[in-house]
């Protein structure tokens, strides 16, 4: 039957504990990415592991963002580079890497990862269940005047009743339309009735479930709830993150911090404060886009420490009310897949 497995971090968090362990990953991962085989990393050759562990920390792929860039870019400066021109050496790789998976290590003991491997049992239990044919006409009526397609019949069906996501194009290429062309469907927009629509999208359904169960699939499934409540918690013990944050940013030669940094310095104190990166939610980015018009964060100018202070705790207060009113939920399902062509896909460890 469909099993699954919960990622909580601890393991991450023993296999970096772990001094002779780690020690042969970060001399792998070094020597694969010094091209040049000069002993030092330059800010070319850390670019793909700045990329892959943006992807782990859940940002969008870098290019495809404004916002997501400008991190990764910060990301490379302040945590890598750290105005060291010619690169970094291992010893300084070894550390970096270490706190940034001991970050993601504590990310996930919040907010576990549960793998979920769907074999078809449960999607044909579903299939052939009252509940599947109630929605199934529930899809139908939403149609209206547009001609019915199981393709949008299929994607609402979720990964908790079996189904893999069917937004992930590999789903629908590889999996979905070869099944329902084996049922007689080339097209996945069909002028049917109701009854006809069921029965069709039942079909391709149990078919799908068929081929699961031959080839079955893992998702990574992980549901995240921004209510507030972290920040509430972060206030409380706030000094010492921002003491750090305003250390890392860079200042002007009076010691004052652009405005522009904001942004940076929320994504620098989000884990800790229970927020995502800047990039990776769109409705937490809009809540937070209203509150910088608000405040008038992006106005430019410059920030002594305490002006610092107060601006992102007043930045966090406007956050945590506006959540605590409106909650944003999350729910993530992504297909697990190999990959072996893409030399940065292995970056990170294996568990």
């Amino acid at each position: 039957m469909d099993s699954y497995m919960v990622f909580d971090g601890l393991k991450l968090q023993e296999f970096v504990e772990d001094d002779e362990g780690f020690g042969k990953y970060v001399d792998e991962k070094f020597e694969a990415l010094d091209k040049d085989q000069n002993g030092r990393l330059s800010p070319k050759e850390l670019r793909p592991a700045v990329a892959a562990i943006g992807a782990a920390l859940g940002l969008p792929a870098q290019g495809s963002s404004p916002d997501a860039d400008i991190i990764y870019d910060q990301v490379l400066n302040e945590y890598f580079i750290n105005g060291k021109s010619d690169g970094i050496s291992k010893e300084d790789f070894r550390t970096v890497l270490s706190d940034i998976l001991l970050g993601v290590a504590d990310g996930l003991k919040r907010d576990p990862v549960s793998l979920l491997t769907l074999d078809g049992r449960l999607l044909q239990h579903y299939a052939r269940s009252p509940a599947f044919e109630f929605d199934a006409i529930a899809t139908f009526t939403d149609f209206h005047n547009s001609q019915p397609s199981l393709e949008i019949g299929v994607a609402n069906i979720t990964v908790e009743q079996g189904m893999p996501p069917a937004s992930d194009p590999w789903v629908m290429e590889k999996i979905v339309k070869p099944a329902a062309e084996s049922c007689g469907f080339r097209e996945l927009i069909i002028n049917v009735s109701a009854e006809e629509f069921v029965e069709a999208l039942r079909s391709v359904v149990l078919e799908v479930a068929s081929r699961l169960e031959k080839s079955p699939v893992t998702v990574a499934h992980s549901k995240k709830i921004y209510d507030g409540k972290s920040i509430q918690k972060f206030v409380k013990k706030k000094d010492e993150a921002l003491q750090t944050a305003w250390k890392s940013l860079p200042k002007d030669p009076r010691g004052t911090l652009p405005r522009e940094y904001l942004r940076v310095a929320l994504d620098m104190i989000g884990p800790p404060a229970g927020l995502p990166p800047l990039g990776a939610v769109e409705q937490v980015d809009g809540v937070v886009s209203e509150i910088f018009k608000m405040v008038e964060a992006d106005e430019g100018g410059v920030l002594k420490q305490n002006e610092f202070n107060n601006l992102v705790l007043q930045i966090l207060g406007s956050l945590m009310l506006q959540l605590e009113g409106n909650p944003i939920t999350v729910s993530s399902n992504a297909l697990v897949k190999s990959s072996q062509n893409d030399d940065d896909s292995d970056f990170l460890p294996h568990l």
